[in-house]
């Protein structure tokens, strides 16, 4: 049967949303010359955010809810959701915004990952997934 690694998908839609961020920039300044204008497309930057956050918020829950029962990782992608929504608030700061989102949030995933491996599907008393 396939299984999806949510996980490893939100440390992909982390990445896909960071060369989206660093490209998008020289992408739409060369668009003029071939006369398309689209600039601050903030319906694009906002799902991006929001597809992120769906995907991360999934893949955490399934974590803390079926394997370690730990909060941290939630809090580290928080702050990175966070700091991309400041991103779209802020423009001047928009690389030193980017930059810790982009680690926070792959740190989430990384921490959630390693903490479902190390719960080994423990079947505890305390687990909710007997």
């Amino acid at each position: 049967m396939f299984r999806i690694n949510y996980d490893a998908l939100g440390i992909t839609t982390s990445l896909a949303c960071a060369i989206h961020c660093a490209v998008l920039p020289l992408l739409l300044t060369s668009l003029p010359v071939f006369g398309i204008n689209i600039i601050h497309n903030y319906f694009f930057e906002y799902g991006m955010i929001g597809l992120a956050f769906v995907v991360g918020m999934y893949a955490l829950y399934h974590g803390y809810k079926k394997h370690h029962h730990k909060t941290l990782p939630v809090f580290f992608f928080s702050a990175g959701i966070s700091f991309l929504l400041l991103k779209e608030l802020f423009h001047d700061y928009h690389v030193l915004l980017l930059i810790p989102a982009v680690i926070l949030i792959i740190t989430a995933h990384y921490m959630n990952y390693t903490l479902c491996r190390k719960a080994n599907h423990c079947h505890a008393g305390d687990c909710n997934h007997g």
